[in-house]
């Protein structure tokens, strides 16, 4: 195996890892309730908890990228993921446990500020494809997390879902020691004036604020999907609703990851999230039985697009910056993630969780509008 593929395969354990702990948290809302005996809007915390620390450490390690030392700076980050699990595990207090998915969200920060920069520099001439293939490996972790969860707490108690996903990232720091640093990494150092000047592109703001969008209606349904199902289905089949969208992305990303190429990633963007405006409001408008899953599913197709479509598009606005623009379009998904589930939490405890479930539908709204602005803007 050639060192451009054991840093590929590196990336992707990781993000599989990632996504099955960020999508467990939703599984396990009812069980953070029982042990620590909060309230909706407190559990609405989880959510924020886990992102903050994740969009500060992204952020600080994706405009240090040029300037840092790629494969130990990666090491750590996957060391720290490992330890931040088990502190999760033994956490006694409910502040406690927030704190150690601050620090969970902070590792795993450290890491993806650095690896989808690494493989667009050594896979320059495949860069979209490697992007949709990566947020497929995301997608497969994603969709193990709930059903790991439903197998975990059929036999024991909650906290050995994070033992396992500790021991999951073994494997990333064994392959992370045997690595020298990657070839043709060449990343320009970022200062403020170039700064200011990425963030002057109609480009960069446009899938700024698109992935901020798409951070909000994948954090609503990620968080609150199964909970919202579960005041009406039982608890097995309320966690199943959010495998079944999760498990949606794996043919979408399969299928983007062909239709990437054709290098239209407005084009396909506005499409899918066109198209997903009247699916996501049957699956989330309380209609229960085949149809509620199967608009969840196509729901998931739809969305699964647009992660990644939208980093490649931000990504290649300004290749030299791989770093910064990846890191900056990946914190704003995850401030999306973070901000609306916990408004959703408020609403759900002022009014209902059903209320608060049309929050998502308005965010994909105008998340049409922002992409096709952008398209607008940039071919002018």
């Amino acid at each position: 195996m050639t060192k451009r593929k054991l840093w590929l395969g590196a990336a992707f354990l990781f993000v599989a890892g990632d996504g099955m702990a960020m999508q467990s948290r939703g599984a396990l809302l009812s069980s953070f309730e029982a042990t620590f005996g909060v309230s909706e809007s407190l559990l609405g915390l989880v959510a924020p908890a886990g992102t903050l620390g994740f969009v500060l450490a992204i952020v600080i390690v994706g405009l240090a990228a040029g300037r840092l030392n790629v494969r130990i700076t990666l090491l750590l980050g996957a060391v720290a993921m490992a330890v931040t699990m088990l502190a999760i595990v033994v956490a006694p207090l409910y502040t406690v446990f927030l704190l150690a998915l601050l620090a969970q969200g902070a590792a795993a920060g450290v890491f993806r500020g650095l690896d989808r920069p690494v493989l667009s520099h050594i896979y320059p001439d495949r860069l979209g494809r490697i992007f949709v293939l990566y947020a497929l490996a995301w997608s497969i972790g994603a969709v193990s997390g709930p059903l790991l969860v439903s197998a975990v707490l059929r036999f024991t108690e909650w906290q050995v879902t994070y033992v396992l996903l500790a021991v999951w990232f073994l494997p990333v720091i064994a392959i992370l020691l045997t690595l020298d640093a990657p070839t043709g990494w060449d990343e320009t150092e970022l200062d403020r004036s170039a700064l200011k000047g990425l963030l002057e592109k109609p480009a960069i703001r446009g899938a700024l604020l698109g992935m901020a969008l798409v951070g909000g209606i994948e954090g609503a349904i990620f968080t609150w999907l199964p909970y919202y199902a579960g005041t009406f289905l039982e608890r097995d089949l309320a966690n199943a609703s959010l495998s079944v969208f999760l498990l949606a992305y794996v043919p979408g990303r399969y299928i983007y990851s062909r239709l990437v190429e054709t290098g239209a990633y407005l084009s396909i963007s506005l499409v899918t999230a066109g198209l997903a405006i009247p699916t996501i409001a049957i699956a989330l408008s309380g209609a229960v039985g085949r149809w509620m899953l199967v608009a969840i599913f196509a729901t998931g197709v739809l969305l699964s697009s647009l992660f990644p479509m939208l980093s490649a598009y931000g990504v290649e606005a300004a290749p030299s910056y791989s770093g910064p623009v990846s890191a900056l379009t990946t914190a704003a998904t995850y401030l999306g993630i973070a901000t609306v589930p916990t408004v959703m939490g408020v609403v759900a405890e002022l009014y209902s969780i059903q209320d608060a479930m049309w929050i998502p539908v308005g965010l994909t709204v105008v998340l049409v509008a922002v992409i096709g602005t952008t398209r607008v803007r940039s071919t002018v």
